[in-house]
This record gives C-alpha cells, structure tokens and sequence, in this order.
C-alpha cells in the first residue's frame, strides 16, 4: 500500500524539485525579464513610461522574495509564507499590467494627457505625487511600441506575472518526499 502511495505522488508532480529549487527558477525568470526590459531599453531605444518602471519594480520585489526564498531554504511553514508574498508581489505587478493595458485599449480620445519626463517629475515633485502618477499612467503609456506574436509588453509582462504567481503558490503544495521503507 505503501509503495503506491509513493507511486501515486511521483505521478502527480513528475518534476519533483524542492521548493528551493522553483525559488531559483522564478528568480532566474525575474532576472531575465528585467534583462529583457533593459535591451529593449537600451538596445531598441524603447523609453519606458511610469507604468513599464512600475512593472519593473514588482519584477524586482517578486524575484527578490523568490532569492530570498532560495537562499534561505525554508521549512514548509515559512516557504508557505514566502510562497504567499511572492504570490502577492506578483499579483500587484499583474495589476499594473492589466492597468497599463486597459490605457492602451482606451479610445484616442480618453487617453490621459502626457506627463513631463520621469527625471523631470524626480526631480520637481513631492515623493507621493510621483508614485502616484507612476501607478496611474499617462498618455505615454497608451502607446505601443513594440509587440510579439500580436501580444504588446504589458500584455507580455502580465501573462509573465500570473506564471509567476502561480509558480509562488504551488509551492504550498510542492511538499517534500516522503521516504519508503520496505518491510
């Protein structure tokens, strides 16, 4: 009875790795985001409205908790809660992702009016109307300037967060193996 009890949780999760190791990966998957950000940046010239920085930033706070998550190799009980945060990191960032998208799907004419640059807003504004302004959009970030397979970053950025939301949660399930003793 035992033995099938075993066979049966190795069928339902074929690619048993502890939760340390899906930490990792949705780290590395963070990572690469924000490098994919950065070349756009960088390399196609893409400048990035309040809302892509936005997004980075809960890129960066979602990879984060996963690292921390990874290095700290916790027990069931605190990878539950990592698993949460990272979850929720995620979710917010899927958030701005489906706000951004709503603004790029607005009539030309319901489109809120550009802002000055973001170096500009830093530099002159207090702290919370900038962070305000960062999560609400402007007209800028109604455009699109790039896609893939049809898809615009945001709608790119949003699909990345939900995967990483839901790699965070399973690891609530993700419970280590339990060892068979035969006899």
């Amino acid at each position: 009875m035992r033995l099938f009890i075993v066979a049966e949780e190795n069928m339902l999760n074929p690619l048993h790795f502890n939760s340390r190791t899906y930490f990792f990966i949705g780290f590395l998957i963070c990572c690469s985001l924000l490098l994919i950000g950065a070349y756009l940046q960088f390399e196609k010239k893409l400048e990035p409205c309040p809302l892509c920085i936005s997004q980075r930033i809960a890129i960066f706070a979602t990879g984060l908790c996963f690292l921390c998550a990874a290095i700290h190799n916790p027990k069931q009980q605190s990878t539950n809660i990592y698993a949460i945060l990272g979850a929720v990191l995620a979710l917010c960032g899927a958030g701005v992702s489906m706000r951004h998208i709503w603004l790029q799907h607005l009539p030309p004419d319901k489109v809120p009016e550009c802002s000055p640059g973001l170096e500009y807003i830093f530099q002159n504004f207090p702290l919370s109307n900038t962070i305000k302004l960062m999560l609400n959009g402007t007209g800028e970030c109604a455009k699109i300037d790039w896609t893939l397979l049809g898809f615009s970053i945001p709608e790119l950025t949003l699909a990345a967060f939900l995967a990483l939301a839901a790699l965070s949660i399973a690891q609530i399930w993700n419970r280590p193996k339990r060892s068979v003793f035969y006899g």
